[in-house]
């Protein structure tokens, strides 16, 4: 079995952490690392991830979480926010970023940049735009869950909170972002149960067909 295979048999939904055992500050840049070199559609990255270490804050979002214990028990505790617009600006910065990066001139980039705005900035309804950028965030996330059980740090991936607050509590809004989903990392208590629970998956068979 590979390594990546068992690190992903390993990892479950951690669903009480051990408080008193915090990541190291090695093992939270690798996380970052991870995050940064991340997929992203036209590689634009319009999402931006908050890493919430103050207790008071915390606890207000644990009650803006239905009040789920690892918003404020784990380690850490990360809110993937997307970008609620795309606007000129976002593939402008983008340019300038493959520019300095890669040494090529602003003006060879131009027809991409146009090619982009047109797809993203003109041809995309705000709404479609808000779905898209949201939907980049979970690219990261999947990403961040498989990185976290390389490290052996558990995680749960969150859906259960409510953004507007999270938004109002974080002062999101004023940013151009808004939270899409949530992670939270360390690592599992002795007392979670649920970490001897055999993994329930569908067998390949219901899962890929060839065509």
């Amino acid at each position: 079995m590979t390594q990546i295979i068992q690190d992903l048999h390993w990892r479950y939904a951690t669903k009480k952490f051990n408080s008193d055992k915090k990541i190291s500050p090695q093992d939270l840049d690798t996380i970052k690392t991870g995050l940064q070199l991340s997929a992203s559609s036209y590689g634009l990255q319009l999402y931006k991830f908050f890493i919430v270490e103050d207790p008071a804050v915390r606890a207000q979002l644990q009650k803006a979480s239905w009040g789920q214990s690892q918003i404020a028990e784990a380690s850490h505790l990360i809110v993937m926010a997307a970008r609620t617009e795309v606007v000129n600006h976002d593939i402008d910065h983008f340019l300038e970023l493959v520019s300095e990066t890669r040494g090529a001139p602003m003006e060879a980039l131009a027809g991409y940049g146009s090619f982009m705005k047109s797809k993203v900035v003109e041809g995309m309804p705000l709404e479609h735009q808000a779905a898209w950028t949201a939907r980049q965030t979970y690219i990261a996330l999947g990403n961040l869950l498989n990185i976290a059980a390389h490290l052996k740090i558990d995680s749960t991936p969150i859906e259960g909170f409510e953004p507007a607050q999270y938004d109002e509590i974080l002062g999101l809004a004023a940013k151009g972002y808004t939270a899409t989903v949530v992670c939270t990392l360390g690592y599992r208590s002795d007392e979670d149960d649920t970490a001897k629970a055999p993994k329930v998956r569908k067998p390949q068979s219901q899962l890929f067909e060839v065509i």
